[in-house]
């Protein structure tokens, strides 16, 4: 979690009417309670109006509101419907994430506008096969960003076999189903491959350096075939 999270998290926690101690703080944030309290001198420092000491606990004054972000409803309905997507199509961990950034949002924004983020008559159903890519999400987002290959066993649409070493460039969701393009080695060519297609998938400790003619933009550049 980046500091300025983990304090905007911090101002969240001492919203409650009781006092918060540190421990309970670096508990719910995951952090040393020696952080906590450096946390804490930080923000009462920066004229947050933070009441309490080191050993007792700590709650903040009374009427004390960050500044509201201003929302047009039209524009809280955008960030509902993708949020709601987010925790219906995606990973548990994104799912989360939306959750929380919906949370913070609910909590800055002025009262009138909050029945704008319980609204009923937007719904995204949460369909079962999204539960079958959840994992392949999880393990592709972070290779994808940390530039480790991946290997998994996957299943064409004839029916065909193979186990692949790719290094993942990107996923792209078409409505229905959600694909990696790839650079396989296999093939020694770009190829996307059917999330829901693939079984045992991994990524390996062993990372793979972008190389022209080899990028996600190469491939978009290019197009390829479904393998």
């Amino acid at each position: 979690m980046r500091r300025a999270d983990r304090l905007f998290q911090i101002i969240q926690c001492l919203h409650h009417d009781r006092v918060v101690t540190a421990r309970d703080l670096a508990s719910e944030l995951e952090v040393s309670e020696r952080t906590i309290y450096r946390d804490i001198q930080d923000l009462s420092l920066s004229g947050v109006p933070i009441t309490g000491e080191a050993g007792v606990g700590y709650r903040l004054m009374k009427g004390f509101q960050l500044s509201p972000l201003m929302f047009t409803e039209e524009e809280l309905a955008a960030l509902l419907i993708g949020a709601r997507i987010v925790q219906a199509w995606t990973d548990k961990t994104l799912a989360r994430a939306a959750k929380q950034a919906m949370a913070k949002i609910e909590h800055v924004i002025p009262d009138h506008l909050k029945p704008e983020l319980e609204r009923q008559d937007i719904i995204v159903p949460d369909f079962p096969s999204f539960d079958r890519v959840s994992d392949e999400l999880a393990v592709l987002r972070p290779a994808i960003k940390q530039l480790c290959k991946v290997n998994f066993a996957y299943t064409r649409e004839d029916g065909k076999t193979s186990t692949r070493i790719v290094h993942p460039l990107g996923l792209f969701y078409w409505g229905k189903v959600w694909t990696l393009v790839a650079w396989c080695e296999l093939r020694d060519d770009f190829r996307h491959f059917r999330l829901d297609r693939m079984r045992k998938i991994a990524m390996l400790d062993e990372t793979y350096s972008p190389v022209p003619g080899r990028t996600l933009q190469d491939f978009l550049a290019s197009g390829c075939d479904d393998d």
